[in-house]
C-alpha cells in the first residue's frame, strides 16, 4: 500500500534507496530496457508498490521546455554569483529559463531535487561536487549535461579552468621574492583546489625547498581566516608566505594577521586565486590569479544550449586559461 507521510514527492531516487539499488537500475527495470536479475526486479517493483511511485512521463526530443537546470553548491560569495550571472546572461539571450538547485540542503534532498528536475528541463549544468557521479550519469542518460569544477563524466561535456600552471607560476614568483617556507592554505576537497595544491607542490619541489607537505587545512571560505592566522603564529617552521586557495580566504587571513601585528608584505607574503573585485582595492592589492568566472558561466550555458539544439554528442573536455595578476602582497611595488 502506498505510503503517505506528507513528505516530499516520491522520486526515482526514493525508490532506489528503498530497493538498495542505483537509480539507473530502477530506470532500466521500469523501462525494460535491459535485463535485470529476478531478485533485483522484485526488489525494485516491491519498492515501487510500497512507495506508490508514479514515473514521470518522458518527453520526446520535439517537446522542449526551453529551460535549463543549474546545480551549484551555493549562490553566495563572489565566485558563485559571477558564475550564475554569466550563465543567466546567455540563457536570457536565448529566451531560456533557468531553474537553480543549490547543494545547501541535506545531500539526499539535493539528489532528489536534481533527479526530479531532470524530467522537467531540456538539459542541466552541474557544478562542483554537488551530487555523486552516479546521479550525473543518470541525468546524462535523460538530458544533455555540462559539468565544471569536478572530474569529467562519460557522456557529459566538461569545461574547466587552469589551476596547476598559474599556481606554480605564482609560487615561483614568491620564491623569487625570497620566500623559502611558503605554505598552501585551503583543504584539497574540491577538484580545483586539489589541482592548485598540486601546482604548489610542483613548484616547491622544483625549487628544492624543504617545505612541509601538509597545508593549513581549512575550508576555502573567509570565516576560517582567523584560524589560519592562529596556526601561522603558532607555526615554528618559519612560514614566510601563504599561497591561499582563493581570494576570500587570502583577504581574511591578511586582515587577521594584521590584527596580530604581522604585516603584509613586510613580514609575510600572501597570494590568492580568483581576482574578485575586492582584491584590487585592498592596500596593498592582492596578488592573485584571474579566473574568468563569468566567462565560464556563459560557456556552460552556450555549450548546453548547443547540445540541446543539435542533439550532438558530448565534446572533449576544454579548459579556460587563467592569468597571474601581480599586485603588492607578493612584495612587488604597485604603480
Amino acid at each position: 500500500m502506498p505510503e503517505d507521510n506528507g513528505a516530499r514527492p516520491i522520486t526515482i531516487y526514493t525508490v532506489a534507496k528503498r530497493a538498495g539499488v542505483s537509480i539507473s537500475t530502477v530506470s532500466r527495470v521500469l523501462q525494460g530496457s535491459s535485463p535485470a536479475s529476478e531478485q533485483t526486479r522484485d526488489r525494485v517493483l516491491k519498492a515501487v508498490d510500497e512507495l506508490g511511485y508514479l514515473p514521470l512521463r518522458g518527453r520526446s526530443s520535439l517537446q522542449r521546455t526551453e529551460s535549463h537546470g543549474l546545480v551549484m553548491p551555493a549562490v553566495g560569495g563572489p565566485y558563485y554569483s559571477e558564475l550564475l550571472a554569466g550563465y543567466q546572461y546567455v540563457a536570457g539571450q536565448y529566451g531560456l529559463s533557468v531553474t537553480l538547485v543549490t547543494a545547501e540542503a541535506k545531500p539526499n534532498h539535493v539528489i532528489e531535487q536534481v533527479v526530479e528536475l531532470a524530467a522537467r528541463v531540456d538539459g542541466m549544468a552541474i557544478t562542483h561536487l554537488t551530487v555523486p557521479d552516479e546521479v550525473v550519469t543518470f541525468v546524462a542518460s535523460r538530458v544533455p549535461v555540462v559539468l565544471t569544477g569536478r572530474q569529467p563524466v562519460a557522456g557529459c561535456d566538461s569545461i574547466g579552468v587552469e589551476n596547476e600552471d598559474p599556481t606554480r607560476e605564482i609560487v615561483r614568483h614568491l620564491i623569487a621574492h625570497g620566500a623559502r617556507r611558503p605554505r598552501f592554505v585551503g583543504i584539497s576537497g574540491t577538484r580545483d583546489v586539489r589541482h592548485r595544491y598540486a601546482g604548489y607542490l610542483e613548484a616547491v619541489v622544483e625549487e628544492g625547498l624543504d617545505v612541509p607537505m601538509a597545508a593549513y587545512k581549512v575550508p576555502a571560505v573567509e570565516v576560517f581566516g582567523q584560524q589560519v592566522a592562529d596556526e601561522v603564529l603558532a607555526d615554528d617552521t618559519g612560514c614566510d608566505a601563504l599561497v591561499c586557495a582563493n581570494d576570500e580566504l587570502a583577504l581574511s587571513v591578511m586582515k587577521a594577521l594584521s590584527r596580530r601585528g604581522l604585516r603584509c608584505p613586510e613580514d609575510i607574503l600572501i597570494t590568492g586565486f580568483d581576482d574578485i573585485m575586492l582584491a584590487r582595492y585592498t592596500v596593498p592589492g592582492l596578488t592573485t590569479v584571474r579566473l574568468p568566472t563569468r566567462q565560464l558561466g556563459s560557456l556552460l550555458a552556450e555549450r548546453l544550449h548547443e547540445r540541446i539544439v543539435t542533439g550532438g554528442p558530448a565534446q572533449e573536455p576544454s579548459t579556460l586559461t587563467c592569468e597571474v595578476i601581480i599586485r603588492g602582497t607578493c612584495g612587488c611595488t604597485e604603480e
